[in-house]
């Protein structure tokens, strides 16, 4: 059993009463494994007619599906196709309880590692804007990879505060998730970090800076939007009471009702201190009640204020020769040309998401669908492209099955000896890209990024 921290223990107990005892066996329990399939890159039937794992549909994701814990989907081409992303089974709810649609603006205020905002991603299925932001320069970057990874098209990664981005995105966007850093009381069966780091002072400096994120957010919500508020800890200070302070400072704002999946339960207004009954509204995700770990969630609309309309965006313009080298490449090789607003970062090529205000003074770890890097008179295009594309979307295409060893091998950044089309190959595993490959005289060159590589 996990050695929990006394002061948690005790603090659980005065809490659940009677019911402590049920809660504290959960940590005996093993815990529950999930992957969310990647409907913007495979329906649900067609993976679950590939996958070589027993599945188990999660009851409020019906992308979600329990795994075995020694199916290990980590270390499958599948997962390096993008065709899934493995998150925790209870975490998957607040994708599902935000219920973005396909054409809205939507933030994911606290994004990485990045399970989240591909669950956001797949549900605007490629209309729309969304804007993931990350405070921690290093997890800015895991979370930008597997927004690539993903083959996300619209979105832009930022490593910004969220006082700063509020400055520029007044009112802006119909649906913000904020899934607030928090004490992880509800990871502690998963995560032996969390265990050690926590302390009831820790407790009380999270809520702090939940409040102070709450309030960027909501002034970056447009009227009529909603703002779903998550977090993986069970302290109240860090839920009912954070919702309830946000109440009283935010009279525009109300708790919504949703849908009651089997196993969620209400939360608790007896631990708040104005015992307000809307907070009944909360959700509260318990691991002795369903299989998954410990979370809370608050879905709030915004019932009044003002609409920020969207600015005329200038951007500097990219030189016609950077673009000519990438259009020689995109009609040699592609059936369908990528096209939109472009941008130069450095050398690299990129696709801005046309909902997205200026760029300047933010600091931007991806600012768009990253087509490839301008050489010396040649375009090479980027792995992003590649994860991006449908194999009926290029016009040289490498097939290979994800149980052979030229995927293996491929995997390991080697060359391939086969037959194919000289010049770049869209590299395809089951029918999915995988990378870019180079072919001169039946030789494969590898261009899988070097930092992906298995060992």
């Amino acid at each position: 059993m996990i050695k929990l921290p006394h002061d948690f223990t005790n603090k659980m107990k005065e809490l659940l009463g009677e019911e402590y005892d049920e809660f504290i066996k959960s940590y005996d329990s093993p815990r529950s494994y999930g992957l969310r399939i990647n409907t913007l890159k495979i329906n649900i039937d067609d993976f679950l007619k590939i996958t070589p794992f027993n599945l188990e549909g999660i009851p409020w994701a019906e992308e979600g599906f329990y795994y075995a814990e020694d199916d290990r989907p980590g270390k499958h081409p599948h997962h390096e196709c993008g065709l899934y992303y493995i998150q925790e089974p209870s975490a998957m709810a607040a994708g599902t309880l935000l219920a973005p649609q396909p054409g809205e603006r939507v933030l994911d205020l606290c994004a990485a590692p990045g399970g989240k905002s591909t669950h956001i991603a797949s549900k605007l299925q490629g209309q729309g804007f969304l804007l993931s932001n990350e405070i921690n320069q290093s997890r800015a970057r895991v979370l930008s990879q597997n927004i690539e990874r993903m083959g996300i098209k619209n979105c832009v990664v930022t490593n910004e505060s969220p006082g700063r981005l509020a400055q520029r995105f007044k009112g802006y966007f119909h649906r913000i998730l904020v899934d607030a850093p928090c004490s992880g009381e509800g990871m502690f069966r998963k995560d032996e970090t969390a265990v050690k780091e926590w302390s009831l002072e820790n407790v009380l400096h999270c809520a702090i800076r939940q409040d102070e994120i709450l309030d960027s957010a909501a002034e970056m919500l447009m009227p009529g939007g909603i703002l779903l508020y998550s977090t993986c800890t069970f302290s109240p200070e860090e839920n009912e009471k954070t919702i309830e302070k946000f109440l009283k400072k935010h009279s525009e704002f109300s708790i919504q009702e949703v849908h009651p999946y089997t196993g969620f339960e209400s939360g608790r207004p007896e631990w708040s201190d104005s015992r307000n009954p809307k907070l009944r509204r909360s959700i509260r995700l318990w691991p002795h009640k369903l299989r998954g770990e410990g979370h809370f969630i608050a879905v709030l609309r915004k019932t009044d204020g003002e609409d920020s309309p969207k600015p005329k965006v200038k951007r500097k313009q990219v030189d016609k020769q950077y673009l000519k080298d990438y259009y020689d490449f995109a009609n040699k090789y592609l059936n369908i040309v990528p096209e939109g607003e472009f941008i130069i970062f450095g050398d690299n090529l990129y696709i801005v998401p046309e909902e997205m205000l200026s760029l300047d003074g933010l600091r931007v770890v991806r600012p768009g669908l990253h087509l490839g890097t301008i050489k010396k008179n040649r375009f090479e295009p980027s792995h992003a492209l590649a994860l991006s594309l449908k194999a009926s979307e290029a016009k040289n295409n490498v097939f290979l099955d994800s149980s052979s060893k030229e995927t293996l091998l491929y995997l390991k950044g080697e060359s391939i000896k086969l037959q194919c089309s000289d010049g770049w190959n869209l590299v395809n595993v089951d029918g999915y890209s995988l990378g870019w490959g180079k072919a001169v005289s039946g030789t494969l060159k590898n261009h899988y990024p070097k930092g992906l590589r298995w060992v």
